[in-house]
């Protein structure tokens, strides 16, 4: 039985008119605006879904002094990025998971790198300066109340090994979402994903594995790679809608590729959700789709 993670958070915003250009992206209205965080998160409940991911994904003490605020500011922001969640929850009489978000190291940086896996971190530190960024944020979510927490976005093997470490440190629910490189079958800087996945094993507390922010075709050939790795966890996917995001130009471009076919073909992964430009229609068809397929069994 597929359980369904909600859409796209921060696109969600946008389409209610709410300006995310900053580097903070949605964590500037957990700031500002928490009341507008809230309210996407009961749309999405409202529209079937059964986890919601939090807006913790740039909150990070190196986010908000990048960003000109406090440091400090960071373990607030995180809280209130849970809180929120479970205020939409009671609001839509939902029981619904919270997972905290712990979006890549590259987030912080706002430079896309969060794509590239392009960290320029000193190879023999590099693990501890992730494990390093990474322990403070989970640690907040899970004193927040997060029910599990959400790693994703990860671009490079060496980002999901140091998850993999703090995963087994806290102890704690979590799973582990790659975003691959286009064709689904390595990192974004290049190692097989069935290789970058292999320090994930043998942990206890894993509740699945699997990919987001990617294309809506990227998913299955991006899921067949990791299930070589063998690693005996469910699946999750929450791509994108197959639009592309011009940095540059600062806007969306080509057309949305999310197609009721490709839902079908995603009904057997354990977790199903959307990432940017997946909003809560798209995730209320998904629901109706997977419904209507459930019964016709």
């Amino acid at each position: 039985m597929t359980t369904v993670v909600d859409g796209g958070l921060a696109t969600t915003l946008e389409s209610h008119g709410h300006d995310l250009t900053g580097s903070l992206w949605s964590a500037k209205l957990l700031l500002c605006k928490p009341s507008a965080v809230r309210q996407v998160h009961a749309e999405f409940f409202e529209a079937g879904a059964e986890i919601a991911v939090t807006a913790s994904y740039q909150a990070s003490g190196k986010s908000l002094t990048n960003a000109g605020y406090d440091c400090q500011l960071a373990t607030e922001v995180i809280r209130r990025s849970v809180q929120v969640a479970r205020e939409a929850r009671e609001q839509t009489g939902s029981t619904s998971l919270v997972a905290g978000s712990v979006g890549a190291y590259g987030a912080s940086l706002a430079d896309g790198s969060e794509y590239t896996g392009e960290y320029h971190l000193e190879k023999g530190t590099a693990g501890q300066v992730l494990r390093d960024f990474h322990r403070p944020r989970m640690a907040a979510l899970l004193e927040a109340g997060a029910d599990l927490l959400a790693c994703e976005t990860l671009p490079s093997a060496i980002e999901v090994a140091a998850m993999a470490r703090l995963i087994a440190e806290f102890d704690a629910p979590a799973w582990v979402s790659l975003t691959p490189a286009p064709g689904g079958r390595t990192t974004r800087d290049g190692v097989p994903l069935a290789e970058a996945v292999a320090p994930l094993a043998g942990i206890g507390s894993l509740v699945a594995v699997g990919v987001n922010c990617c294309a809506p075709g990227d998913v299955l050939p991006a899921l067949r790679t990791i299930a070589t790795a063998g690693l005996e966890v469910a699946t999750i996917a929450y791509p994108n809608s197959g639009e592309e995001w011009d940095a540059r130009a600062r806007r969306w471009t080509g057309r949305s590729r999310w197609r009721e076919e490709l839902v079908r073909a995603w009904a057997q992964i354990d977790y199903l959700g959307g990432c940017c430009r997946v909003g809560p229609e798209q995730i209320a068809a998904l629901v109706g789709q997977l419904r209507r397929d459930t019964a016709s069994v």
